[in-house]
């Protein structure tokens, strides 16, 4: 499910430096990475992107950039992720950034002084018991995982037991956008803390940073949070999900959705990209699925 990184991670790793008060949303990325903003005109929109920006998927920054295809170090690919031009005003607009969340696990790095996976690893997968979720699981545990897809153009082999998403690969398999593996149980026990904060009695979230976290961001027209999607017209999460949900999707098919309302969370971990990437039915199974599972749980009451 290395797609679900950026919530199970990277953003439950800000939620916890944002309550602890290490993390400020309004700090500019340039302070945490330097890179970002040197060699940049003075008055470049560059220098205005904040954390808070790159939480919300409005920094300006492009969706995707294959940077596998002419970085061949982590280095090189991390570099080539700070010079990124912005295709837009930070705030102007909202589209989902991987080259955004690769910023954010580094600098979430940088004010941690430890690098992701051990970091989340202790303080999140340890203390809620998630003992099957964690980044590059060894080599031991390939063959009990269902491969993703065969890889014909970079890696050449059938993908199973590492990362898909070629990026975090190159990453060695550990980064704010990708690189998680888990499965329904352990999700599960990380959307009950959620409902369990958002109702002041979490573990390791306090309900206030539920609240901010779960609230839709600049500009109006979008549907993300901070981090976290919430549901747009004809989303993915089906009919019954009230508009105080939070959720995410994931690349090869998985996703989470939870209803801080309704009390209800739903996880599917579906494999679209095997054995290659073309089919998109995803698109018409998804909601599809939610509705069916709110509807068996009781929606109308709900």
């Amino acid at each position: 499910i290395a797609s679900l990184t950026k919530v199970v991670a990277t953003t439950a790793l800000a939620m916890l430096l944002y309550q602890q008060g290490q993390l400020d949303l309004e700090q500019p990325v340039g302070d945490l990475l330097p890179g970002f903003v040197v060699g940049r005109e003075p008055g470049s929109a560059a220098r205005h992107v904040t954390l808070r920006h790159l939480l919300a998927h409005n920094s300006g920054l492009p969706g995707y950039v294959e940077f596998f295809r002419t970085a061949h170090t982590p280095a090189a690919l991390f570099r080539a992720c700070l010079e990124l031009p912005l295709e837009a005003e930070p705030g102007a607009r909202t589209e989902y950034s991987d080259p955004g969340f690769i910023l954010l696990g580094k600098a979430l790095e940088v004010l941690k002084h430890e690098n992701l996976a051990t970091w989340a690893h202790r303080e999140i997968f340890e203390l809620l018991g998630m003992s099957h979720t964690g980044f590059c699981p060894p080599p031991a545990m390939h063959a009990l995982i269902p491969p993703t897809e065969e890889d014909t153009t970079l890696r050449m082999r059938c993908i199973q037991g590492e990362v898909q998403d070629e990026n975090a690969w190159l990453l060695h398999g550990a980064a704010g956008h990708a690189g998680i593996f888990s499965n329904v149980p352990d999700l599960l026990l990380f959307a009950a803390e959620i409902l369990a904060a958002a109702r002041g009695n979490g573990c390791l979230f306090e309900a206030s940073t539920i609240e901010i976290f779960s609230q839709r961001q600049v500009p109006p027209s979008g549907c993300r949070a901070l981090g976290w999607d919430t549901p747009s017209p004809n989303s993915s999460a089906g009919r019954h999900f009230s508009p105080h949900s939070i959720g995410h999707l994931g690349f090869s098919g998985c996703s989470l959705w939870i209803d801080l309302d309704a009390h209800v969370a739903v996880v599917l971990l579906a494999n679209r990209t095997w054995p290659d990437r073309k089919s998109q039915l995803i698109r018409e199974i998804r909601p599809v699925f939610h509705d069916a599972v709110r509807e068996e749980l009781g929606a109308a009451a709900l």
